[in-house]
């Protein structure tokens, strides 16, 4: 079970509710990318993928919160498995800041919130991917001690 972390004065990370969706889902649609493939005016798919979510114990939707407001979200999946030697490991997905909270050190909390929750969970390796159209991201996690070690290969269905 996910905890509700403060993690500055102002700032709370906790599991996302169904009531933060139209904030998430209009997180998620506010970049170049997003604005292709989100449907913020539809929140029918999201509310079934929410429920999905919600029902797994290995997916962990969270939202962070400043003054009764949504300003970020990710997504944290711990995934167990035999290689390394039987290591779990967590995926980041879905990291998103909204527009009024880039560059104030939001994200760099939300990812070590996702880092510390992995690690109480027993992980030994965090891992995300990000698309390749977005340099400042990278720069970001990597300042965050992220290494791009690997090239990811994706298959759409």
């Amino acid at each position: 079970m996910l905890r509700s972390l403060p993690i500055m004065s102002d700032l709370d990370i906790r599991p996302a509710a169904l009531t933060d969706l139209p904030a998430v889902v209009a997180m998620l649609a506010d970049d170049p990318l997003g604005a292709e493939r989100e449907s913020p005016d539809d929140l029918a798919p999201y509310r079934s993928a929410f429920r999905r979510l919600a029902d797994d114990p290995n997916q962990h939707l969270v939202v962070a919160v400043r003054e009764a407001r949504v300003v970020g979200t990710l997504q944290l999946t711990i995934v167990p498995g035999l290689s390394r030697r039987g290591a779990t490991r967590s995926i980041i997905e879905g990291v998103r800041i909204h527009a009024d909270e880039r560059g104030t050190g939001l994200g760099t909390q939300l990812i070590q919130w996702a880092v510390d929750e992995s690690r109480r969970q027993g992980c030994r390796l965090v891992q995300l991917t990000s698309d390749a159209s977005r340099t400042d991201a990278h720069r970001f996690y990597e300042r965050l001690g992220f290494s791009a070690s690997h090239v990811g290969f994706k298959l759409a269905l």
